[in-house]
């Protein structure tokens, strides 16, 4: 089988909660970002862009998610809050992708959006390409106001996925995948 196929058809996200490092090199990095940057882009437009945490910036950036849970959860216990906090460091590397649409008549929101998308996926597939695992999470963080605002974001952003990058320490295993032919349809003119 083509090398390529063979990577499309073996991709498979790898859980933040489980994944150990290391994390991926300053190389790696720079070859899932780039390889992100590589997606349909109607209008040349980049509507989107990277905040990469790393080393205690993750433990740093907590305490802005561990507030902003807080602030949108009084009734949250400590052990709760101590999760919030601790959320980026479970992996080596995040990434936050971030949707910025632009107004334009030219191109529709939609496709900035798929854009987005399009980007997350890459990096995960680039990721996969060289031995890494990586898990496209939205989480309540994504649509918190509170982490916008810490994220530098405009009213009319949103974050597209929040990835984690590292290793796994057993190989996971496939899950259940869609049945092909229920998937699959053909049309034609009755």
């Amino acid at each position: 089988m083509n090398e390529t196929i063979d990577l499309l058809l073996t991709r498979r996200s790898g859980r933040a909660r489980d994944m150990v490092g290391p994390g991926p090199t300053k190389q790696q990095l720079g070859t899932i970002l780039k390889a992100g940057m590589r997606v349909p882009d109607h209008g040349k437009l980049a509507p989107w862009r990277f905040v990469v945490f790393e080393g205690n910036a993750r433990e740093e950036f907590g305490e802005v998610i561990s507030k902003a849970f807080q602030a949108a959860n009084p009734e949250a216990g400590e052990e709760s809050l101590a999760f919030e906090a601790k959320r980026f460091t479970r992996a080596e590397t995040v990434v936050v992708v971030i949707s910025e649409i632009r107004n334009t008549k030219k191109v529709p929101e939609w496709e900035q959006v798929l854009s987005a998308g399009a980007v997350c996926q890459n990096m995960l597939l680039a990721a996969h390409a060289q031995g890494l695992y990586g898990q496209w999470i939205s989480e309540w963080l994504s649509y918190d106001k509170t982490v916008h605002k810490a994220l530098s974001m405009d009213d009319q952003d949103r974050i597209a996925g929040v990835l984690y990058f590292g290793q796994m320490e057993q190989p996971q295993a496939e899950r259940d995948r869609p049945d092909f032919d229920a998937k699959v349809s053909r049309w034609a003119a009755r």
